[in-house]
């Protein structure tokens, strides 16, 4: 099972004005709700006896929150946790990861030109890979932000996937894609929503979204529910679905449509956005090595 955890933390250290997340500073009553929330998953994800793969997708940034540190840190080390990956800022501290299991953690960071320096985040950077963090690092498209994309590319470690998210509403001449191509040569992939309604798609059957209260549905943009994730209810919903949406324009959506072929794609940096075989594979030097998806529900022969 791949869980995508949403909890009701919506706090934020950054305001940016193209997210589509609504930013309010949490209460000292919500946070609690939160950690308590938290700690609870965490506490079911330990207690069971099958393989659970697991991206925090926080409305806001968990990773300056001690609980999600510690969430991190804890589901790291379970030998039934192939992968936990966050998707932050990179706003926070990061001395604690010295105590994560390194092989199972991961990064899918953001930068935000106008919320933090270029040479600050890109500090962090470097400092995550000198510390072996497996880490992706992601910008949303806009035109004004072309130019802080390319520095960025220019200063990250080479084997640094940088990703770029098409940013909402915005149509891309052929031009102005092969620019962002440059930079991510998976561009073409989030350039357009896909059409998507009664294609196959995981979720819902081997990936599901989970809230705060446990309540469980295929993923995060179909609101019906199918259960809760501690009665039990959820896992006897699970079966193969089609989308019955008309498009997906997010990538931890689409990605998991089966005829896109994504999982071939990322295979085990799915939750985390990283390629198989980057850098090699996709800047043509050599073909990326076979490896078996942690999220393929079908486990490898003896």
């Amino acid at each position: 099972m791949t869980i995508l955890y949403r909890g009701p933390l919506a706090g934020c250290d950054y305001d940016c004005p193209y997210c589509p997340f609504a930013k309010r500073r949490d209460t000292p009553e919500q946070l609690r709700a939160d950690r308590a929330a938290l700690e609870r998953f965490v506490h079911w994800v330990s207690e069971q006896d099958f393989t659970v793969s697991v991206l925090f997708t926080p409305w806001g940034e968990g990773l300056v929150r001690s609980w999600y540190r510690r969430a991190m840190v804890q589901l790291s080390h379970l030998d039934h946790v192939p992968r936990v990956a966050i998707q932050t800022n990179l706003s926070g501290r990061t001395a604690w990861l010295d105590q994560a299991d390194l092989d199972a953690l991961a990064l899918w960071a953001t930068y935000h030109p106008g919320q933090v320096s270029h040479d600050r985040f890109i500090r962090k950077c470097h400092d995550l890979s000198a510390r072996a963090v497996r880490y992706s690092v992601g910008v949303v498209g806009l035109p004004e932000q072309l130019d802080a994309a390319g520095r960025l590319r220019a200063d990250l470690p080479d084997d640094v996937y940088l990703w770029v998210n098409a940013a909402e509403g915005h149509l891309y001449s052929d031009e102005e894609a092969t620019a962002w191509t440059a930079l991510d040569p998976l561009f073409a992939v989030s350039r357009t929503p896909h059409p998507s309604l009664g294609l196959p798609c995981r979720t819902g059957e081997t990936v599901i979204s989970v809230d705060g209260e446990g309540d469980v549905r295929r993923c995060h943009f179909v609101r019906e529910r199918l259960g809760n994730l501690y009665d039990g209810t959820a896992q006897a919903a699970l079966r193969p679905r089609p989308c019955p949406l008309a498009m997906c324009d997010c990538h931890i959506g689409y990605v998991h449509l089966e005829p896109l072929g994504l999982y071939d794609t990322f295979a085990d940096g799915i939750l985390e956005r990283i390629p198989a075989g980057w850098p090699h594979a996709l800047r043509g030097s050599h073909p990326a090595r076979p490896r078996i998806s942690l999220l393929d529900p079908t486990p490898p022969g003896p």
